[in-house]
């Protein structure tokens, strides 16, 4: 697989069964076809720079592919502070409508996203922000943290943004 400026990829197999757990991971967003013929997964950090950059192509796809059924899955494997930021949009997700979830707000700022910078953007987004403390806390979203995280590492995604397309992994953005 080449990446647009036609560099080759990291990527390989996925088994059919791994396929099938990535689809019952808790705490993913179906953002674009519900009943696509193809179905992308995104696995992403939010301080992750190629991530934000590939959030541009990502959100061109959906808009111009109908028929595609784009999967977010968070994967804050960059730092503790990705993993805080990761907890409150988790938190997010239970309230959200994938629209919001899809608007991006959280990277329109510069820097390092963390709990209080997703806090931020969540107030600004209209969430309690005391609603999303208690459910960014709760042993249900470390549960699914850990899930995402111990299917990427059996997944071998070593690098984000990563993504799992009919049996292939893909590690790194491959460009629109």
């Amino acid at each position: 697989i080449r990446a647009d400026d036609g560099h080759l990829l990291t990527n390989h197999s996925v088994s059919a069964d791994q396929m099938a757990k990535v689809g019952r991971l808790p705490g993913i967003v179906n953002v674009g076809d519900p009943n696509g013929d193809v179905t992308l997964y995104q696995f992403y950090d939010l301080n992750c720079s190629f991530c934000r950059a590939a959030a541009r192509d990502v959100d061109e796809l959906i808009r111009t592919d109908r028929a595609l059924r784009l999967v977010l899955v968070s994967y804050p494997v960059l730092s503790a502070r990705s993993v805080e930021g990761a907890r409150v949009e988790l938190a997010v997700r239970e309230l959200a409508t994938p629209r919001q979830i899809l608007d991006r707000k959280i990277y329109a700022g510069r820097g390092v996203i963390d709990g209080a910078r997703a806090l931020t953007v969540a107030r600004e987004m209209g969430f309690d922000q005391k609603k999303i403390v208690e459910l960014a806390n709760a042993r249900r979203i470390t549960d699914t943290m850990q899930e995402h995280a111990l299917l990427g590492g059996a997944l071998k995604l070593a690098a984000t943004p990563a993504y799992v397309i009919q049996g292939v992994a893909i590690l790194g953005h491959p460009g629109l």
